[in-house]
């Protein structure tokens, strides 16, 4: 693993947290780096709910089974996109815009001491129904994936995943 890439390596599904809040201003630093993700025709159909709530974050892991370390989390995030201002009203592409901004809010939290895990909503009915009658999301607002977030109880350590057999040369 080339150090210099430490950064992205040392980026991990964190599911335990201490009992310790996140600064709001760490917040707002993570917001802004979500939102200078790169978006197709510049849109930015995304929309962040931000949760700190400890009973709204019980609700949330009642509705995201997956989800259970929100129960001790001490913030997150529900990210959103709209649809109606994605390039070309697509899914595909608002999928995409999201999936960018939510990959720099991981690796912007990984650098700031947080630990971050991922989870999944989108394309799963039940949970973004849940999702949609819990924050009253309007109808174009579609949920695509919570972030769970906290100081990590036990920083796992850097991997990488490359696999050789999932690289092409200039062909298939």
């Amino acid at each position: 693993m080339n150090q210099k890439l430490d950064v992205i390596f040392s980026r991990r599904s964190v599911r335990q947290y201490r009992e310790q809040e996140i600064p709001d201003e760490m917040i707002n630093d993570l917001l802004e780096a979500g939102m200078a993700a790169p978006s197709a025709m510049a849109k930015d159909p995304w929309h962040f709910i931000v949760i700190k709530n400890k009973g709204t974050l019980q609700k949330l892991a009642d509705v995201l089974t997956h989800g259970q370390m929100l129960r001790q989390a001490p913030a997150a995030f529900v990210v959103c996109g709209d649809i109606t201002r994605a390039h070309g009203q697509l899914e595909s592409y608002m999928l995409q815009d999201l999936s960018a901004a939510v990959e720099n809010i991981l690796i912007a939290a990984n650098i700031l001491g947080l630990g971050t895990c991922w989870l999944g909503i989108h394309p799963r009915s039940e949970r973004m129904a849940g999702i949609s009658e819990l924050f009253n999301l309007p109808e174009n607002i579609i949920p695509m994936c919570g972030i769970a977030m906290g100081w990590p109880l036990a920083p796992p350590p850097a991997r990488t995943r490359f696999n050789a057999d999932r690289v092409h040369r200039d062909t298939w």
